[in-house]
């Protein structure tokens, strides 16, 4: 009978401690999604007043003027992030694919490990090394050096990702492949690679919209511009940076199309997120 009593108290503890514990991962979820929910809200009662054509359209308006828009950052940014995606994925792909595939040895070491150190650099470091390697040399700010700086933040994050998604690749499917007599980069690029392909590119996506927000960086590199950067080698405006000269100004009117640009970025960023979640996130050849 007190065997009975003593089983019954400890179920019972494991309940009680079960229920506290699914409260409070229901309360860390919900506190993750309030915040989320009120940022976007807040963004859009403070900015999509100020949304118009106009604001997709037209250039900034001179100092003091109301009116005008951002074609110019929202042009910018897309050339920034082009050229970002040109130096990060290539890295970060090729790189994530070693460290599958080739894992042992000190060589898979260092570059998983410098890696991670890398990704925790913060962007401002980023900026200013890139500001001495290619911003001093060149003599002027321009659009290829702010698209380095970003390329370089997405490295890290390309190749961990790729790395991890090639890992979920069955080893069964390497196996036939070798058994067949394929060689192993075959394998790698006929099996591996395009079994685990939708959880890559899911990957390089959203490394893409991480650094499109990125604004320290292209400071030091990209700088600005308050007209049509022509070319890659010119300053050239976006929209993290336009946010921040536009808000720390003294005009109301600047403020309020600081409001839209920052919301219009948001859209972007979580745009990027959902459709690599649709597009991408679904069940992988590998895991078919």
């Amino acid at each position: 009978m007190t065997g009975t009593r003593s089983t019954n108290g400890r179920y019972a503890r494991r309940r009680r401690v079960e229920r506290i514990m699914f409260g409070a991962t229901v309360a860390a979820t919900a506190s993750a999604l309030g915040v989320l929910l009120f940022l976007l809200g807040y963004l859009v009662w403070q900015g999509a007043g100020a949304l118009s054509l106009d604001f997709f359209t037209r250039l900034p308006t001179p100092v003091g003027e109301a009116g005008g828009g951002m074609a110019n950052a929202l042009v910018g940014s897309a050339k920034l992030l082009l050229v970002a995606a040109a130096v990060g994925v290539p890295i970060g792909f090729l790189g994530g694919v070693y460290l599958a595939e080739y894992e042992g040895g000190p060589v898979a070491f260092v570059v998983r490990y410098a890696a991670d150190v890398l990704n925790g650099v913060p962007s401002i470091v980023i900026g200013i090394t890139v500001y001495g390697l290619l911003v001093v040399p060149l003599g002027h700010f321009s659009t290829l050096a702010g698209g380095f700086a970003l390329g370089l933040l997405m490295i890290p994050v390309a190749l961990r990702t790729t790395e991890e998604f090639l890992r979920l690749v069955p080893d069964s499917l390497r196996d036939a492949s070798l058994a067949l007599g394929a060689p192993h980069w075959v394998t790698i690029v006929r099996v591996v690679i395009p079994a685990g392909m939708r959880g890559i590119l899911t990957g390089l996506l959203l490394s893409l919209a991480r650094v499109a927000g990125e604004t320290a960086p292209l400071l030091f590199t990209a700088l600005s511009n308050r007209f049509w950067s022509p070319g890659w080698l010119q300053p050239t405006a976006s929209l993290p940076v336009m946010i921040f000269t536009y808000a720390i100004s003294p005009y109301e009117d600047w403020h309020r199309q600081a409001w839209a640009a920052a919301l219009v970025l948001l859209v972007l960023v979580l745009g990027a997120n959902v459709v690599a979640r649709l597009a991408f996130g679904g069940r992988s050849a590998a895991q078919a």
